[in-house]
């Protein structure tokens, strides 16, 4: 175990280390005494710790003095491999306490050696052609997989130079539904996923992304490696990535990919058994098809609808006939070709995810989902018993972000007298660089007059600016009316989401002082741009839920009269919290963020969803958010 001097000692080492030299801040020492003592006591922590503490070195180094092993499960891939790639190297070099620390991602990050043997680089639904999503020919960009897969050790698809489209990429990885193991696949030898969870074993650290840890939920805990400890990074989304990763997404698309591809893998041993049963395969994803576009955005019901009942069990049905009709061929066949076994993997993971709709209990939900194309959806309603049981109960978890919802631990199972909670502010002087302004004068949403308000408002806030401006949008609606209204009247260039990637988009309002960005939820997190080209955050409205929303509609009846505050306001306070955190970034950034939504200056939860906030100061006077705009754009 370690003590509260060794871990500090190393901290300031670290710190010292940085690129441009570093200091230890007061809100980072006091997370990571937390931090430690939380593992020597095996007590759960919660800790909100705002932009600029430096969270992860205060989470990192005591994992790593602790003498057990921890997993870091981060919200996203990207922030996974900036702690591999960046905080935990600075640690290695600057840390006298010798360690080890690997990445695990999900197997489709990784290239498959037995898709290379079996010429992955054609596909394997059909040949190469011009990627939907890139302005390179696929060729090119699978020559170019193909000269890093000669060299690659890891085989992580993060290490590419190019982006290949995930259409692309899939003709080089599987997925963990089709991996048929490393004993029974001619390539287990040498696979790059196994080596990854070989080298995860024998870790002190592993850091893997949320889904991961529901995949190893989901599986019975046999994905990660056992673990003494837990960091949940971005705290925050746990409970939506968990209810995605323990549910499923049942399409027409997944039955005619897996009838497509087993008819592929079997090219050179043509069966009769198999081809009747792949055809009739191809007639139900028609049917099912069909059926889901007669079928309302709503919950589901099998009860209540005959139809859909019945193809959910055919589909169930004829992907037990495949299976049966493949393992005739696999015991036929002294070498029966990898590809089968991927196949009848996923058969037996698809088969089992439409019987649990057929059989569908009451802590799950199913509902149909219009986008991108028609699917069921299941989600279990509440993921807390299952954290309470297979994490909570066994080792101590730290749940850290710079938003931390009210009642978070509780919610997702930690036993509240094990849990302590911790604050520790931010490093950055808000109430001087910062202000919250509400337009409380403006009219009810569902007043005819609303939307003209709102982009009078938006208009001049914007001028005042100077442009600098990220509006985020509850819906896609607002969003297009307000490009359709603000377009014709703004000075400034106006860019929005969809018309370029999200990666490109960010360049071309970061290079121009002038742009403003329009967007919806996608932008509320995950981004980060610092510095003077933006001053000014407009959120259109409290991120409130759809209130038909199925799987919130569910959440709701589950939690009864309490679902107000324990279901909708957490959600629309930590989504509104990560909306105004895209404005301070540095110690140095200074403007506004506007809410155009009066219920926050008057509603009786307002200071439920204020406390959430940063703590900048606040106004319901449009002048004074304009001058301070105007004297930020005037600044050097």
């Amino acid at each position: 175990m370690t003590t509260s001097s060794a871990v500090q000692d190393a901290l300031a080492s670290v710190v010292a280390g940085l690129p441009e030299g570093g200091e230890v801040r007061e809100g980072q020492q006091r997370m990571a005494d937390a931090v430690a003592r939380a593992f020597k006591s095996r007590r759960n922590l919660v800790v909100r710790a705002g932009t600029g503490t430096g969270k992860s070195l205060a989470y990192l180094i005591p994992a790593l003095l602790a003498g057990k092993r921890v997993v870091v499960a981060t919200a996203t891939k990207a922030l996974q491999d900036q702690l591999a790639q960046h905080d935990l190297p600075l640690i290695e070099g600057h840390l006298e306490h010798p360690f080890e620390y690997a990445v695990l991602k999900g197997r489709s990050n990784y290239l498959c050696r037995q898709r290379l043997v079996e010429g992955a680089e054609v596909g394997e639904q059909g040949r190469l052609d011009e990627s939907p999503t890139s302005t390179r020919p696929r060729d090119e960009l699978a020559r170019g997989v193909l000269a890093w897969a000669a060299v690659t050790t890891t085989g992580d698809r993060a290490e590419l130079a190019i982006e290949p489209d995930d259409r692309l990429w899939s003709a080089f990885s599987v997925s963990a539904d089709e991996c048929p193991g490393a004993f029974r696949c001619p390539s287990g030898s040498t696979c790059f996923a196994e080596a990854a969870r070989a080298k995860a074993a024998g870790a002190d650290l592993v850091v893997t992304n949320l889904h991961l840890l529901g995949a190893h939920l989901a599986s019975g805990d046999l994905v990660l490696p056992e673990f003494d400890a837990l960091v949940v990074d971005e705290a925050h989304e746990l409970e939506e990535v968990l209810s995605k990763s323990l549910g499923a997404s049942l399409s027409p698309g997944r039955l005619r990919a897996i009838a497509a591809v087993a008819r592929a893998s079997l090219e050179a041993r043509p069966s009769s058994e198999v081809t009747s049963a792949l055809d009739r395969l191809f007639d139900v994803a028609t049917r099912f098809e069909d059926v889901l576009e007669a079928c309302p955005e709503q919950r589901v019901d099998l009860g209540e609808s005959r139809d859909l009942a019945d193809v959910v069990a055919l589909v169930g049905s004829l992907l037990a006939d495949l299976e049966r009709a493949l393992n005739s061929v696999v015991v036929a066949s002294p070498e029966p070709p990898a590809k089968i076994a991927r196949v009848l993997m996923t058969a037996g993971r698809l088969r089992e995810q439409f019987n649990s709709l057929a059989n569908l209990d009451d802590g799950s939900v199913a509902w149909i989902e219009a986008r991108p194309r028609r699917s069921i959806e299941i989600a279990p309603i509440d993921v807390s018993a299952i954290l309470s049981e297979r994490v909570f109960a066994k080792v101590p978890v730290v749940l850290t972000s710079a938003t931390v919802p009210p009642g978070l631990a509780e919610r997702l199972g930690a036993d509240s007298d094990s849990t302590d909670e911790l604050d520790v502010g931010s490093p950055f002087a808000f109430e001087q660089q910062a202000m919250l302004y509400c337009a409380a004068h403006l009219p009810d949403r569902r007043d005819p007059a609303s939307e003209a308000a709102i982009h009078d408002e938006l208009a001049a806030l914007i001028e005042a600016a100077g442009g600098r401006t990220l509006a985020l949008f509850t819906s896609r609606r607002a969003m297009e009316l307000a490009v359709a209204a603000l377009r014709p009247r703004l000075s400034h260039p106006l860019i929005v989401q969809n018309e370029a990637s999200k990666a490109r988009l960010i360049e071309e309002f970061t290079s121009s002082h002038a742009t403003c960005l329009f967007a919806t939820m996608g932008f509320w997190q995950g981004i980060d741009v610092p510095g003077s080209t933006l001053s000014l955050v407009v959120i259109d409205r409290i991120p409130f839920g759809r209130p038909d929303d199925p799987l919130l509609v569910a959440r709701r009846e589950h939690a009864g009269p309490d679902a107000f505050r324990v279901v909708d306001l957490p959600r629309a306070a930590s989504l509104l919290a990560q909306g105004a955190g895209r404005l301070i970034r540095t110690s140095a950034d200074r403007g506004v963020v506007a809410v155009l939504d009066p219920r926050l200056a008057n509603a009786t939860y307002r200071w439920a969803l204020i406390r959430a906030l940063p703590p900048m100061r606040r106004s319901k006077d449009r002048s004074e958010a304009e001058a301070f705009l105007r004297e930020i754009a005037a600044a050097p």
